[in-house]
């Protein structure tokens, strides 16, 4: 969120109304504060399921939803089975409608094509390739290089009309990772965003001799014709492409349930990328389970508003354009600049607002660290937030209390004032942010838990339920089983082992990869996620560990670095953890990025000078960190042995730009221990 708002936040709240309000409230003795919260309580929210009995074991170990405990749902609606036919069933809901909307760089309103110019776009577009000689079915993979626009779902459908098969590309993948996907997929045509990039795929033609026709949606530039003549390339835009396929149109041909989508190329911690071979039934299943249990307070129509930021190239903002094109909803697009996001949300005004952790922490440190300076607000605040959280144990969510207009109004506002359900989901989000979020939004704050491996959605939480630390109940579209990670100390018999998952949602296998297929889906189709869960009493799932970065030391004890690191960064020192080891050293290391405003307020109250390097290589900080998160692992039950004896600060964030993090925002373990070799190597020298 964007800090300057951020910053503003609170400001029309003086110290004497703070003070006032907030001793009011704490005694519940002030008249105006008790009918504000008080009267008119809106009925609370009925979940879609029993919120104590959330899964049913159907056979021994094996859980699903209660509401298809018979037999699980493989589509929402019987004229959606396909993404071909979800567009189609929104064409006829829209009635013509808004569906993709843009705004200028400079600003202004979103200017909306209907979805009759989407249709008609695409079709365009798929009948261009047809003609073109490439085989309308789904052998046919047509590449995707583009940040989120309309053109990217408008050559998504075209692709769809035909049966034709998309390969997502990312910016952030990297050259060689793009490079080798081509070659992977053996792709003939690749849709661009920019000139720009054009001209680099271009440039590493060398590498990648399947491509043969790269299509502009900017207009093609000289030097992009004169470059891919030498490398025999076509370029031409997509706008003279679409003509073209206007002078002869083509009869669609529709996919089946079973054929191939898509394939989604998981950035991964280690070696090249793979490719999750999706069909259009696991897409649609996906959705409509997920849509199934989130429908009780989101209810999808036509005047339903998505903001599209998070990345095409990946399953989660696919799937949810997947299940709004089937309901006539609209799709406005953020400008490409993550620092202008606010102010298009502002400006879009979203119903549905998909988001990932990494956004609400922002969000969360921005108001601890840049709003919440003075005591008496921040007593304010946390009166507020008790307020809430009490109305949310009574499964009450509103936006209207003498809380939102003191407090929380601005954030809410902040989102567009009318976002009616919001869901994270692709990492984990600490029970404090989810909390604070919840709160304050004044509406439905929803996580998931999933993989691209199952199209997005394993498991989400029920609408109503406010219990934290627990990522819900399996989607009606897939059976959930834990099984015994020996090694580990984790047994199915305790409630506690590997996630694994079946269902509709689950892709067939990594594409020419019969090897890691074979690793991940088991002679009984049970995917294994490699994540370790635990079944909670309420038939909720949590997930507590993870199985496939575990190392052993030099006296044989098995260290997950992950559950260790997932402790560690609650410290207020730490923003980001990375916790290493091998076999030859009998203790483990960390390396910690720390959060440079608390960091650096704690140093001026210590009396501590210098900027942030200065501060990560004072022996002082150092020891205060180390303490804060060795208390923080006694008191989350860690033992001797998955505690830190020493630790690296450094000042530079991971990021994907740096090659140390994923697209996705996972830790780059191998790219990490070789970054900080050095450091990590001089920890255990000056430490033994």
């Amino acid at each position: 969120m964007d800090q300057d708002y951020m910053m503003d936040m609170l400001s029309n709240i003086d110290r004497s109304t703070a003070i006032r309000v907030g001793v009011a409230a704490a005694a519940t003795t002030t008249a105006v504060v008790a009918a504000g919260y008080l009267l008119s309580d809106p009925a609370p929210i009925v979940p879609p399921v029993d919120l104590n009995c959330q899964s049913v074991e159907i056979e021994p170990g094996v859980r699903a939803c209660p509401l298809t405990k018979e037999k699980i749902i493989d589509y929402l609606y019987e004229d959606a089975q396909t993404m071909y036919e979800g567009f189609q069933r929104g064409l006829r809901l829209s009635k013509g409608g808004p569906c993709l909307g843009t705004r200028s760089q400079e600003g202004g309103p979103y200017e909306w094509k209907t979805y009759e110019d989407v249709s008609e776009q695409a079709h365009a577009f798929g009948s261009a390739l047809v003609n073109m000689g490439l085989e309308p079915n789904s052998n046919t993979f047509i590449g995707i290089y583009a940040q989120n626009c309309p053109e990217w779902v408008i050559v998504a459908e075209g692709c769809n009309m035909f049966s034709m098969v998309t390969v997502p590309l990312y910016d952030t993948y990297g050259p060689e990772a793009c490079s080798y996907i081509i070659n992977h997929t053996e792709v003939s045509t690749v849709i661009c965003d920019r000139a720009e990039k054009a001209q680099h795929l271009i440039t590493t033609a060398d590498k990648t001799r399947c491509l043969k026709r790269i299509i502009v949606i900017e207009n093609v530039t000289n030097n992009n014709i004169q470059a891919a003549e030498e490398h025999h390339i076509e370029v031409v835009s997509l706008s003279e492409l679409q003509e073209a396929g206007r002078k002869n149109l083509r009869d669609h041909v529709p996919p089946k349930p079973d054929d191939l989508a898509v394939i989604c190329y998981t950035s991964g911690t280690t070696g090249n990328p793979k490719g999750v071979m999706l069909s259009h039934k696991n897409v649609v299943a996906d959705v409509s389970a997920t849509f199934m249990l989130s429908g009780t307070v989101f209810e999808a129509n036509p005047e339903q508003i998505h903001i599209s930021y998070l990345p095409l190239a990946h399953m989660l903002e696919r799937c949810v354009h997947a299940f709004l094109l089937m309901n006539g909803c609209r799709i406005g697009f953020f400008r490409g600049d993550v620092r202008k996001l606010m102010d298009d949300i502002k400006e879009l005004k979203p119903t549905l607002f998909v988001t990932v952790p990494r956004l609400l922490n922002r969000m969360y440190d921005t108001i601890n660290t840049k709003v919440l300076t003075t005591w008496y607000k921040r007593a304010l605040f946390n009166v507020a937030l008790k307020r809430k959280e009490a109305a949310l144990r009574r499964g009450i969510i509103r936006n209207d209390t003498i809380w939102d207009k003191l407090v929380f109004g601005k954030i809410q506002a902040g989102l567009g004032g009318r976002v009616q359900l919001v869901i994270t989901g692709s990492a984990p989000l600490s029970e404090k942010v989810l909390n604070f979020c919840r709160c304050s939004f004044g509406c439905p704050v929803i996580e998931g838990y999933g993989q691209t491996e199952a199209s997005a959605g394993v498991t989400i939480n029920a609408p109503g339920d406010c219990v934290l630390g627990q990522v819900g109940c399996p989607i009606p579209c897939n059976h959930l089983k834990l099984v015994d990670v020996p090694e580990m100390d984790y047994y199915a018999t305790d409630g506690k082992g590997e996630v694994c998952v079946r269902g509709s949602n689950c892709f067939r296998g990594y594409f020419k990869d019969e090897a890691k297929t074979a690793e991940t889906i088991d002679a009984d189709n049970w995917v294994h996620t490699g994540d370790v869960g635990m079944w909670l009493s309420n038939g909720t799932l949590k997930i507590i560990d993870r199985k496939k970065h575990i190392f052993k030391l030099a006296q044989g004890e098995y260290i997950a670095p992950e559950k260790i690191e997932n402790v560690y960064v609650r410290s207020k020192f730490a923003a980001q953890v990375f916790v290493d080891g091998n076999s030859l050293q009998p203790f483990i290391v960390c390396i910690i990025v720390p959060n440079e405003h608390y960091l650096e307020d704690w140093a001026k109250k210590q009396g501590i000078e210098g900027n942030l390097a200065s501060l990560c290589e004072c022996a002082k900080v150092k020891e205060a960190v180390l303490k804060d998160i060795t208390d923080l692992g006694k008191k989350s039950g860690l033992k001797s042995f998955e505690q830190v004896r020493a630790l690296h600060l450094c000042a530079e964030p991971f990021s994907v730009e740096n090659g140390l993090m994923t697209p996705t925002m996972k830790s780059k373990r191998p790219a990490l221990r070789k970054h900080f070799h050095d450091q990590i190597e001089r920890l255990y020298t000056t430490s033994a």
